[in-house]
């Protein structure tokens, strides 16, 4: 198998006009006695550590929140937030490429992150990112 190109990576500003394209509104997120809001078209993956998620921003910096990964990924856009692995989501609109390996195949994003796919969840991941590039395409034509 060869190494998929993608398309150019998104500029932030790409991202940020995009969004409203992919109803990616702000997503509400529990604190200690209070919410807070976040745009989710900044978030560039999640990873699940037990309970918790931790949250990675397109300017580096991190959040965690009292939320697991399952709980996140049912308030996310299924069509821009995909599963690769049971321990972390990605943000579609951040992948640089896909890598694929002698046994296992991995992605990276625009900051650097390099966040591997489970081999049973390869095939739907592949058909979601293909899913997503044509919606892509279909908004900037």
């Amino acid at each position: 198998m060869k190494a998929a190109v993608l398309t150019k990576p998104l500029t932030n500003a790409h991202v940020k006009q995009i969004a409203g394209q992919f109803d990616m509104s702000d997503l509400t997120l529990p604190f200690w006695g209070y919410r807070k809001k976040m745009p989710m078209h900044r978030i560039v993956r999640l990873e699940g550590e037990g309970n918790y998620t931790v949250f990675h921003f397109d300017d580096g910096t991190q959040l965690m929140v009292s939320l697991t990964l399952k709980k996140m990924q049912s308030r996310l856009p299924s069509n821009v937030f995909v599963r690769p692995h049971k321990k972390n989501i990605i943000n579609l609109l951040y992948l640089e490429g896909i890598h694929p390996d002698r046994q296992q195949l991995s992605v990276s994003l625009v900051n650097g992150d390099r966040v591997e796919v489970s081999r049973r969840k390869a095939s739907n991941f592949i058909r979601q990112v293909k899913g997503f590039q044509q919606e892509l395409q279909a908004i900037e034509a």
